[in-house]
C-alpha cells in the first residue's frame, strides 16, 4: 500500500536505521563546545557537541543526541560525519541545503527537521569560541522585526517557509504577518523568495 511505502532515499534510511556518532554518555564526553536547539516540551530537541584541534582550527569529532523524527536523526547523523576534519568557519556555514544534498534529498515537508542539527552545530562552535576566549569570532543570528504591527521577525518567516509556506497569504495564516497595515508586504515577499531559494532550490 502506498501509505506504507518508504519515501526517503536509501542514504536517509541508512542513517536513520544506523545513526553515526550518537552521544551515549554526555557526562563522560570531554567536549570543547556544546549547542542545544529546540525544546523537548513542545517538539524536537537537538544536542550537538564537538571536539576541536585549536591549533589547526578544525573539528576533530562531533557527536549528537536528539529527540526527533527520522529526518532529524538522519540529517544530524550525516552532518556529524561531514564536519569531521572541517575548518570551524566552513562548518559554521553549512546549511540545511548542504545536508539535504548529502542525503540525496528529503521530502519537502521534512526539510525543517534538518535545520535542527546545523543550528545546534553553530551554537556549539560559538560555545567553543566563548570558552576559548575568542569572543570576536562569535556570530550572533539576531532576529529582525519585519512586521511592526504583529511583531513578526525574519526568523519566524524562515520557520514558516520551512514548515511549508510558499505564498504571502500562507505566511499570513501561519504568522499573522502583514494582517494590519500591510506596509511590510514587499519586504515579506522578498524574504519569502530568499528563504525558499535558500532551503529548497536545487544546488
Amino acid at each position: 500500500m502506498k501509505s506504507t511505502e518508504w519515501v526517503y532515499t536509501d542514504k536517509v534510511k541508512d542513517h536513520f536505521m544506523n545513526p553515526r556518532n550518537i552521544l551515549m554518555d554526555e557526562d563522560s564526553y570531554a567536549d570543547d563546545g556544546k549547542g542545544v536547539t529546540g525544546n523537548i516540551k513542545c517538539g524536537d530537541q537537538m544536542i550537538v557537541v564537538i571536539q576541536v584541534d585549536g591549533e589547526k582550527g578544525i573539528i576533530t569529532d562531533c557527536k549528537w543526541k536528539t529527540f526527533g523524527c527520522a529526518s532529524a536523526i538522519a540529517s544530524t547523523s550525516v552532518l556529524s560525519e561531514m564536519v569531521k576534519g572541517m575548518k570551524l568557519e566552513d562548518a559554521y556555514n553549512l546549511s540545511a541545503k548542504d545536508i539535504n544534498k548529502e542525503l540525496g534529498g528529503l521530502p519537502e515537508h521534512k526539510i525543517h527537521c534538518s535545520v535542527l542539527g546545523d543550528k545546534a552545530l553553530r551554537d556549539a562552535i560559538n560555545d567553543y569560541y566563548q570558552r576559548s576566549g575568542m569572543d570576536d569570532k562569535i556570530k550572533r543570528e539576531e532576529a529582525r522585526v519585519v512586521c511592526q504591527c504583529m511583531n513578526v521577525t525574519d526568523h519566524e518567516i524562515e520557520d514558516a517557509v520551512l514548515e511549508g509556506a510558499r505564498t504571502f497569504y500562507e505566511l499570513q495564516e501561519m504568522t499573522k504577518v502583514g494582517t494590519v497595515c500591510g506596509e511590510c508586504k514587499d519586504d515579506v515577499s522578498e524574504l519569502l523568495e530568499f528563504y525558499t531559494n535558500k532551503h529548497f532550490c536545487k544546488v
